[in-house]
C-alpha cells in the first residue's frame, strides 16, 4: 500500500511539472482546448452509457452472488474508469506543451515532456490497481474472513475487465473511424498533409488519439494488472491453503516494481541520446531495480521455501519464476519492436511492396502480422514451461504478476505515442515552422513503435494471465462440486472439443463486429467531410473554417452505439454455455482454453501487422522509395487505413475480452453448477 501511495504521489508530482511548462501561443492553446473539449465530451457520454450497463450487472451480482462481490465490481469499474480519465486529461494537457518544447527547447526536452505526460498514466494505473486490490482485500478480510474476501476479489476483477472492454472498444472505434475517415478524404482525395487544418475530421482524429490510446489503453492495462494480481492471489489461496505468504507475495512484487518504474522515469529525465534508446534505457533500469529487490523480498517471505504438489520449492526457485516475468517483458518488447520499427526488415518489406501497388502492400502487411505471432507464442510457451518447473501453477502466476508489475514504465511508453502524435497535429494546425514538425514526426515514429510494443506486452501478459485464470476456474470447480473432483479436461472428451471450437470462434466474431463498427463510422465521417468541402469550397483555400464539431459528434455517437454488442459477446457466450444443460462446466472449460489460444494469435497478428503498416507509411514519408506524393506513398496510406482498426480497435480489445470470459466463468460456478 505504501509503495502504491508513493507511485500516486510521484504521478501528481509529474502532473505539476507538466502544468508548469509553457503551453505555447494563443493558436496552439485554442487547438489543444478543442481537442480537450472533444475528449472530455466523449468520455462523459461513455461513462453514462457504461454506467447504465454496470448498474444492471451490479444488481444481478447483488441478488444472485453476494453483496461483497457486487461492491467489488463497482470498485473495479470505478478505478478502471478513473485511471483512463485522469491519464487522458493529462495527455491532452501535455501535447501542446510537447509542441512548445519542440519549438523552443529541442528534441530532448520535447521527449521528456511527452514521456512525463505518459508516465502519469503509467504510475496511476499501477498505483490505483495495487491500492484498490490491497485495500479491498484487507477490508473484506476483516469483515467476512479470509475465504470470502478471496472470492469477492473476482467481482473487482470483473468490474475492471468489463469496463476495459467498453473503454478499449469505444475508444478504438472512435479513434480509428476518425483517423480512417480523415485519411481517405484528406490524404487520398484532396492530397492534404497529416493534420491539415482544412480537413474537417482533423480535430476528431486528434481527440481519438486520446480516448483510444490514452484512456482505452490505461483501462486495458489497469484491468490486466488487477486481474493478474487477483489471479495470483486466487491460485495461492486455492493451491497453497493456509499459506499467507503465498497471498502476500504478488502484492510485494507489484509494490517493488512501482519503485522500479519511478527509477525508470528518472532515468529518461536525465539521459541523453536517441529517443528510442533513451526510452528503452528507462525500461531496462526499471527491470534491473525490480530484479535486484525481488531477491531479498522472496527470501524474506519464504525463508524455508514452499511445498507445492508434495515437492519442496526453494526461495531461489520462486525468485527465478519472478525473474522469468521480467525477462518475458524484455523479450516481447524486443520482438514487437523488430516487427514494427522502421529500422528493421519487416516494415521496410511492406514499404517496398507499396512500389508495386495497393494490393501488394496489403498482402505484405497481412504476412508480416502473421509472421509476428511465431516468436512471442514460442517464448510464452517456454515461459510457461520454466515457471511451472520452478513452482507449478503458482510459479506461472508469479511470472505473470512479475511481468505485469512492469506496467508502470511500459504504459508510460504507450501514452508517449498519442502525446507526440497530437503534438505534431498542434504544430501543423498552428502553422509552426517545418523544423518543429520534423522533431514531432521523429518522436511520433518512435511513439508509434512504442504503442505497438506495449500492445504486444499487454496481449502476451493477457495470454499468461488467462492461463492462470483457467487454472483458478478448474480449482474452483473442483472445490465447489465433488462430482467434478476427479474430472480432468481430457481431449478425448467430446464436450471439451466442442468448448474449444466455441471458444476459438469467439475472438473471430468479436473482431468482426469491431472491424464492422470502424468501417461504418469511418464511412459516415467520409460522407460528412465530402459534404462540407462541397458546401463550402472556401475551406480548401482557407477562407472558410471547417465544422470540426459535427465530425466529433458523428464519431462519438457511432462509437458509443457500435461498442455495445461486441462488448457483451463474451458475457453472452459464457452464460449461454453455462445455462444449456447438455453443455455445462466441461464445455465451458474448453471454451476458456479455445478463447485464449485463438485470441492470442489473432491479437498479436492484428497489432503487429497494423503497427508495421503505419510505420511503412512513415518510412516512405521520410523520403524513401519516392517520398510523399509518390505512387508508393498512396499505396502505403491504403495499408495504414486497413491497419488502423487492426492495431487500435479489434486487436487490443481481444486482451480484456479474454479475461472477461475467464472471470465470468469463475464467478458463475456457484450460481449454475
Amino acid at each position: 500500500m505504501l509503495c502504491a501511495a508513493i507511485g500516486l504521489i510521484f504521478a501528481f508530482f509529474l502532473i505539476a511539472i507538466v502544468l508548469r511548462a509553457p503551453a505555447g501561443n494563443e493558436r496552439m492553446r485554442q487547438i489543444s482546448a478543442a481537442v480537450q473539449e472533444g475528449a472530455k465530451a466523449y468520455l462523459n457520454r461513455q461513462v453514462v452509457t457504461i454506467s447504465a450497463i454496470a448498474v444492471i450487472i451490479f444488481i444481478l451480482l447483488f441478488i444472485f452472488k453476494d453483496h461483497l462481490t457486487a461492491i467489488g465490481f463497482i470498485v473495479g469499474a470505478f478505478c478502471s474508469l478513473s485511471a483512463g480519465f485522469i491519464g487522458m486529461r493529462v495527455a491532452v494537457i501535455a501535447n501542446v506543451r510537447t509542441t512548445q518544447a519542440a519549438a523552443t527547447a529541442g528534441r530532448t526536452n520535447a521527449l521528456r515532456m511527452a514521456f512525463n505526460g505518459g508516465a502519469v498514466t503509467g504510475l496511476l494505473v499501477v498505483g490505483l490497481a495495487l491500492l484498490a486490490v490491497s485495500i479491498f482485500y484487507t477490508a473484506a478480510n476483516k469483515m467476512v474472513g479470509h475465504d470470502m474476501a478471496i472470492r469477492s476479489l473476482v467481482g473487482l476483477a470483473l468490474g475492471a475487465s468489463l469496463i476495459s472492454v467498453f473503454a478499449r472498444l469505444g475508444g478504438g472505434i472512435y479513434t480509428k473511424a476518425a483517423d480512417v475517415g480523415a485519411d481517405l478524404v484528406g490524404k487520398i482525395e484532396q492530397g492534404f498533409e497529416e493534420d491539415d487544418p482544412r480537413n474537417p475530421a482533423t480535430i476528431a482524429d486528434n481527440v481519438g488519439d486520446n480516448v483510444g490510446d490514452c484512456a482505452g489503453m490505461a483501462a486495458d492495462v489497469f484491468e490486466t494488472y488487477a486481474v493478474s494480481l487477483i489471479g495470483a492471489i486466487l491460485v495461492g489461496a486455492l493451491t497453497l491453503v493456509g499459506n499467507s505468504a503465498a497471498i502476500i507475495y504478488p502484492f510485494v512484487l507489484g509494490g517493488i516494481s512501482v519503485l522500479g518504474a519511478i527509477c525508470g522515469v528518472l532515468f529518461v529525465n536525465i539521459a541523453n541520446g536517441k529517443p528510442a534508446a533513451v526510452l528503452m534505457g528507462g525500461v531496462l533500469t526499471s527491470a534491473i531495480i525490480s530484479a535486484i529487490l525481488f531477491w531479498p523480498a522472496t527470501h524474506y517471505l519464504f525463508p524455508t521455501g514452499l511445498t507445492i504438489a508434495g515437492a519442496t520449492r526453494t526461495p531461489t526457485q520462486l525468485y527465478f519464476a519472478s525473474v522469468i516475468g521480467l525477462v518475458m517483458t524484455a523479450v516481447v518488447v524486443a520482438i514487437t519492436n523488430y516487427y514494427t520499427s522502421m529500422r528493421y526488415a519487416p516494415v521496410q518489406k511492406i514499404a517496398r511492396a507499396s512500389e508495386t501497388g495497393h494490393a501488394t502492400n496489403i498482402i505484405a502487411g497481412l504476412a508480416v502480422g502473421q509472421h509476428a505471432t511465431a516468436l512471442p507464442v514460442g517464448f510464452i510457451g517456454i515461459a510457461i514451461l520454466l515457471s511451472f518447473h520452478f513452482a507449478g501453477l503458482y510459479g506461472i502466476a508469479i511470472a505473470v504478476m512479475s511481468m505485469l508489475s512492469m506496467a508502470g514504465i511500459i504504459i508510460s511508453l504507450d501514452s508517449f505515442g498519442p502525446i507526440t502524435d497530437n503534438a505534431g497535429g498542434v504544430a501543423v494546425m498552428s502553422n509552426l515552422p517545418k523544423e518543429v514538425r520534423a522533431v514531432t514526426d521523429e518522436l511520433d515514429a518512435v511513439g508509434n513503435t512504442m504503442k505497438a510494443v506495449t500492445k504486444g506486452y499487454a496481449i502476451a501478459s493477457a495470454g499468461l494471465a488467462a492461463l492462470v485464470l483457467f487454472g483458478s476456474y478448474v480449482e474452483e470447480l473442483w472445490a465447489h462440486n465433488v462430482a467434478y473432483a476427479e474430472f480432468h479436461f481430457s481431449l478425448t472428451e467430446p464436450k471439451v472439443i466442442i468448448g474449444l471450437f466455441l471458444g476459438g470462434l469467439l475472438p473471430f466474431i468479436f473482431t468482426a463486429f469491431s472491424m464492422d463498427a470502424v468501417g461504418k463510422a469511418a464511412g459516415a465521417v467520409v460522407r460528412e467531410v465530402r459534404r462540407q468541402l462541397k458546401a463550402k469550397p472556401g475551406i480548401l483555400t482557407g477562407q472558410d473554417t471547417p465544422d470540426y464539431a459535427t465530425c466529433v459528434d458523428i464519431v462519438t455517437k457511432a462509437a458509443l452505439r457500435e461498442m455495445i454488442v461486441p462488448a457483451l459477446l463474451p458475457l453472452i457466450f459464457v452464460v449461454a454455455v453455462a445455462t444449456i444443460k447438455p453443455l455445462g462446466p466441461v464445455v465451458l472449460g474448453g471454451l476458456l482454453v479455445g478463447t485464449i489460444v485463438t485470441g492470442l494469435f489473432v491479437a498479436i497478428a492484428m497489432t503487429s501487422g497494423g503497427g508495421a503498416w503505419d510505420n511503412a507509411k512513415k518510412f516512405i514519408e521520410e523520403g524513401n522509395l519516392g517520398g510523399k506524393g509518390s505512387f508508393a506513398h498512396a499505396a502505403s496510406i491504403t495499408g495504414d487505413t486497413v491497419g488502423d482498426p487492426y492495431k487500435d480497435t479489434a486487436g487490443p480489445a481481444i486482451n480484456p475480452m479474454i479475461k472477461v470470459v475467464n472471470i465470468v466463468a469463475i464467478l458463475i460456478i456457484p450460481i449454475f453448477f
